[in-house]
């Protein structure tokens, strides 16, 4: 996993509408980074279910949420519309960001050689600047977790117009 105080890679990768979304777009803001092994799979949907229910909590915190997998636009298409997620998910169909994050683990199970995306999430604060790191997260309790770091952090309701519009 990165370390806290490095800078967090940039990277653009596809929505799950195929539009292009990059890192740096969300500069000024506290970003959620979570990285997952696969749609669709009862962690995974309970973990991303878990972020939908508390996405007004994290809004209100001017918290953006994007999750990351290795699986197809399409696939992200599918998921996002059958459990009604209102945060971004994008493809890292080749693991490009999954590496550079090192949220990955060697996957060695019956005949299947190769690498699986490590259920990790980042918290990279409006500078780009990794604030907190989960590795290992785990899917029932990691977005309860995160939102918790973020009220003790950040304990102010940013979306408020008295706020001018900051993120914590």
């Amino acid at each position: 996993m990165l370390k806290i105080g490095t800078k967090a890679p940039d990277f653009t990768l596809p929505d799950k509408t195929g539009k292009p979304v990059s890192l740096h777009d969300f500069l000024g803001k506290k970003v959620v980074l979570y990285f997952y092994p696969k749609d669709g799979t009862p962690g995974c949907t309970k973990q991303a279910q878990a972020f939908r229910d508390f996405f007004e909590e994290y809004d209100r915190l001017g918290a953006v949420i994007i999750g990351i997998s290795k699986d197809s636009v399409e696939s992200h298409l599918k998921f996002a519309t059958k459990h009604e997620l209102p945060f971004i998910l994008l493809s890292d169909n080749d693991l490009t960001v999954v590496k550079a994050y090192e949220a990955w683990r060697s996957n060695a199970i019956i005949n299947m050689i190769g690498l699986s995306v490590k259920r990790s999430t980042y918290v990279i604060n409006e500078e780009g600047i990794i604030e907190q790191v989960w590795g290992d997260a785990s899917a029932a309790e990691n977005p309860s977790d995160v939102l918790s770091y973020l009220n003790r952090t950040c304990p102010l309701d940013f979306a408020h117009p008295e706020n001018n519009g900051k993120s914590c």
